[in-house]
């Protein structure tokens, strides 16, 4: 069945439905629908910019983007980023997926919580972070129409209280791998919701190296 939500057309191949329900299984309410919008945000920035993407990468590679944040990830010590493109990797390597495409929303989804780099990459790449920044950080938020942005949280809700329910889910997330967040935007999620969170500092990990120059 076609699905099209502000001119955006779901990918329905059965590799998109399948991974419709994996991500409906996988992730809350809350997760779901910020992905869902995450695609949505990102397919519109790339109609605006008039880029050229692969609507059903730029799909797997949004839906991913946060599984690493869930329950089956609790004991991992990788960055959540890492956990959920490996997963999708795994995901795209079962439907026959050409390697260099997999290597494509591998960077998408590791590379979305890193920002000035994306934006260089492939479109793909670019457009997951174009429509994370949007949905959570409100970045390009006048480049949307009323009408864009009504149409997408109608179809997939943001809900009450998003901005701090996504945080929460942040760290519970990644409160169990710290060290994970370190030179990531990651760790200041941490220290706003953990008071005896330590940042480590760059420059202190060079000068307290092993190194005596």
């Amino acid at each position: 069945m076609d699905t099209s939500i502000a001119g955006i057309k779901i990918p329905d191949s059965k590799m998109a439905r399948d991974l419709n329900q994996l991500i409906r299984d996988t992730e809350s309410d809350l997760l779901f629908h910020h992905s869902t919008r995450v695609y949505l945000f990102g397919a519109l920035t790339g109609v605006r910019k008039d880029l050229k993407y692969d609507p059903e990468l730029l799909y797997v590679g949004a839906m991913f983007h946060d599984i690493g944040l869930t329950e089956k990830y609790r004991q991992s010590q990788l960055r959540f980023e890492v956990d959920g493109a490996n997963a999708a990797r795994d995901f795209l390597r079962s439907y026959g997926v050409p390697e260099v495409d997999v290597e494509t929303v591998w960077d998408a989804i590791a590379l979305h919580t890193t920002p000035g780099i994306p934006e260089f990459k492939k479109s793909e790449v670019a457009l997951v972070t174009a429509g994370v920044e949007m949905d959570v950080l409100g970045l390009a938020y006048e480049q949307f129409s009323d009408a864009q942005r009504e149409a997408v949280v109608s179809a997939h809700p943001r809900g009450q209280r998003f901005k701090h329910n996504i945080i929460d889910a942040f760290y519970h997330g990644m409160k169990h791998r710290p060290d994970s967040t370190f030179g990531t935007v990651n760790d200041d999620v941490l220290a706003l919701k953990d008071q005896t969170f330590q940042r480590t500092n760059f420059c202190s990990v060079i000068l307290h190296s092993h190194w005596h120059d």
